[in-house]
């Protein structure tokens, strides 16, 4: 076995160590915060979201093995411009654990303006669209990493099938669908509200991304102007 193959094994395993160690802590974050583990939307949607990561990982290295090799690589590469650094790092902090503290303490200590079960369905459904859609643009697209940077050493090249026939940023509509959801799905009004800093976040990155990309991948600017709307159909 070769050096090059050990580490795309090491990449993948630790995709999805990263993964599910992220899923973990989230868990303990939420019912910390919560007070108490006897709340059954957090159970649902930790449970849902678990086998989510396990399927969507299957179904992604089955068909495109070395998106799952790169993303289990450092997140950060040498060419990854300083702004998506800390975009990038404040993102994950307060999209993926200030915003399930938040929800933990409004559901289990403060019941600030409960969500009933119609904005649980809601949730619901927004969270299945949300998957579907990050799922959709990791199969088309082999240079889904998660910095923003002109991959040099892939030859990148523009993706132009899938979502990427609607919208030129799928993978940041997906995310800020999954933040509008997730706090639905629990019940937390709060953490709804706070969901708006992190979509400023997303709409930021993709303001920055799609200018780097527009000025230094070749082709991407004639893909703008025939897809012209970033994330929203009709609107951006």
């Amino acid at each position: 076995m070769n050096n090059h193959t050990t580490l795309k094994k090491k990449n993948v395993a630790r995709y999805l160590l990263r993964m599910f160690l992220n899923l973990l802590a989230q868990g303990i974050i939420f019912f910390s915060a919560a007070g108490t583990l006897e709340i059954p939307r957090g159970w649902f949607f930790f449970t849902i979201t678990f086998f989510y990561y396990l399927v969507s990982t299957i179904i992604i290295f089955k068909i495109t093995p070395v998106l799952v090799n790169k993303r289990g690589g450092s997140a950060f590469k040498d060419n990854t411009p300083t702004w998506d650094k800390v975009l990038l790092l404040t993102y994950s902090i307060l999209g993926l654990y200030v915003q399930m503290f938040i929800a933990g303490w409004d559901v289990g200590r403060l019941h600030w303006w409960p969500l009933g079960m119609e904005s649980f369905m809601v949730g619901l459904i927004l969270y299945f669209i949300s998957v579907i859609l990050i799922i959709w643009s990791m199969i088309k697209n082999p240079f889904f990493e998660p910095s923003a940077r002109i991959q040099t050493d892939r030859e990148q090249k523009v993706i132009k099938t899938g979502p990427y026939k609607f919208v030129r940023h799928p993978g940041y509509l997906s995310g800020i669908l999954w933040h509008v959801a997730v706090p639905m799905i629990l019940g937390s009004s709060l953490a709804l509200l706070f969901s708006l800093i992190v979509m400023i976040i997303l709409i930021i990155r993709t303001h920055l991304e799609d200018g780097l990309l527009q000025d230094e991948l070749e082709g991407y600017y004639a893909y703008s102007q025939q897809v012209k709307y970033r994330l929203l159909p009709g609107l951006w």
